[in-house]
């Protein structure tokens, strides 16, 4: 059984997974305008990927005997002025859930949870992941600029990234 705090802790955070599907999903919208649609492609990936996330710690709320409460789901106002910019700004992005995350492991050891403790460490890893990920994006982007070959061979290998299982790690191609 959760408790009361643990409960409203992991709501909250479904919460924000939902806001972090929304985030990439304007994202998505962003690069489909300017016709990368690789770029794209890789952010809706990663809105499919964090509503898994959401839905994953809602169906262990429900596991523990807890109640989902639902919240109104913040827009987001990503401020996308090149390609660069977004997948700087969905690293940032990361590196709050991140902070999130660690809250939530350092609540469930407070609380004694062991079970919600064990269950959050696959989400410690996954931020590694997701971290490191965005990380090698930016570094290829920083290497060929903003325009010109470079920016279209980099969004066409962007929109090899497939949907994986929950928790799979993409390869380097992927991402």
């Amino acid at each position: 059984m959760l408790s009361e705090k643990m409960q409203k802790a992991l709501n909250k955070q479904v919460n924000a997974e939902m806001y972090s599907a929304y985030l990439y999903l304007a994202m998505s919208a962003y690069f489909e305008r300017s016709n990368l649609r690789g770029s794209a492609k890789w952010m809706r990936v990663q809105y499919d990927e964090e509503m898994a996330h959401a839905l994953k710690i809602y169906d262990y709320i429900h596991a523990r005997g807890g109640r989902v409460t639902l919240a109104v789901i913040a827009k987001p106002e990503p401020k996308l002025a090149s390609p660069l910019g977004a997948f700087e700004e969905a690293l940032d992005h990361e590196r709050k859930v991140t902070a999130m995350i660690n809250d939530l492991v350092a609540l469930a050891i407070e609380e004694r949870d062991f079970a919600t403790n064990n269950f959050l460490q696959w989400f410690v890893a996954e931020q590694v992941e997701e971290e490191d990920s965005v990380s090698k994006v930016i570094r290829r982007l920083e290497r060929i600029g903003e325009s010109g070959h470079g920016l279209v061979m980099a969004d066409r290998e962007l929109g090899r990234r497939k949907a994986g299982p929950l928790g799979a790690t993409p390869s380097d191609g992927e991402t």
